[in-house]
């Protein structure tokens, strides 16, 4: 049986290559991707998911939802590391779609007609979850599960010195999901970045001459180009890549129960996400987080879905 998932990401390349991933697992049933604002600001956003769709024409079309616009993200744009669109450049035009719903609509419309069938997959700032839970708090217990692919338990932010981008991006909004009661798996910075490839991932990718294949190495091409000037790395990890792998094969994972919080108004300490490691915890327990995963099985299964990918897209 496949798995009904929706998709809500803010696509920059990362989201993009999750995306690619997820349309062509058999196992999965994208039933819709929900864009928001976060590597690029909201009609970037909803542009870039028409855009991937279009290009990649599966053979089944998910819903597609709107970014709404958002206010004091407290941050700019990720250009610097993803290109002026988010998609490295690849300046897709602009469709005009007035009738799509909200991404927030979109997700509780999907989530009451399919209860207890839905896994949300959250690649972005939590801003459309955020919303559902305060506009119609009683679908949050329709979810089979949310996925989420952001905050840190002991590494390093990499938007701030502390902070994961897509939490410092939206804290409130992160804030607001830890606090609800939905059922959560947390994929944070820990795993996603002992989960690295080199240059060489361009080897493997699928042909060129392939749809697939095509915006896969325009996109990694961009990307390992820019870890190298920018960040002095040789290496990339695809955080929510490998949160679509914690979606189809979570036994890789070893996960552990937590209570954590997202920090929204310190001067420093803005979107850091905050666990209750004590001896003896005193907040309750409000996720799953993923401490550790099995690094060469979840690499080569990436690997052999963006593979796969290229095949159904010749």
């Amino acid at each position: 049986m496949t798995r009904k998932i929706i998709l809500d990401c803010d696509p920059g390349i990362d989201d993009g290559i999750a995306l690619i991933l997820a349309l062509f697992d058999p196992r999965l049933e994208v039933m819709a991707i929900t864009p928001t604002a976060g590597t690029v600001d909201a009609e970037q956003a909803t542009t870039n998911v028409t855009a991937i769709i279009g290009k990649l024409d599966p053979v089944r079309y998910p819903r597609q939802g709107r970014a709404f616009v958002a206010n004091d993200t407290g941050m700019p744009t990720d250009a610097h590391l993803n290109g002026t669109d988010g998609l490295a450049n690849s300046h897709f035009p602009h469709a005009s779609r007035q009738h799509d719903q909200p991404s927030d609509k979109v997700i509780t419309d999907l989530i009451r007609r399919y209860p207890g069938e839905i896994t949300l997959v959250c690649l972005g700032p939590l801003s459309n979850l955020a919303r559902v839970c305060q506009r119609d708090p009683s679908a949050l217990p329709l979810l089979d599960k949310v996925v989420i692919s952001g905050g840190a338990v002991s590494h390093a932010g990499n938007a701030t010195a502390v902070a994961e981008r897509n939490f410092y991006f939206d804290p409130v909004a992160a804030r607001t999901v830890m606090a609800s009661p939905i059922t959560k798996s947390l994929v944070p910075l820990d795993v996603a970045e002992a989960v690295t490839f080199g240059v060489d991932l361009l080897d493997q990718l699928p042909s060129t001459q392939t749809r697939a294949g095509e915006l896969l190495h325009k996109w990694l091409s961009f990307a390992f180009r820019v870890a190298h000037q920018r960040l002095g790395r040789e290496t990339i990890a695809l955080q929510d890549a490998l949160a679509v792998t914690a979606v189809t094969e979570p036994e890789w994972f070893q996960w552990q129960d937590m209570a954590g919080d997202v920090e929204v108004a310190g001067n420093l300490t803005r979107g850091m996400s905050v666990f209750d490691r004590r001896l003896r915890p005193e907040w309750q327990t409000n996720m799953e987080v993923a401490r550790r995963v099995n690094v060469a099985d979840a690499r080569d299964a990436i690997v052999r879905g963006l593979r796969y990918a290229g095949q159904q897209t010749c």
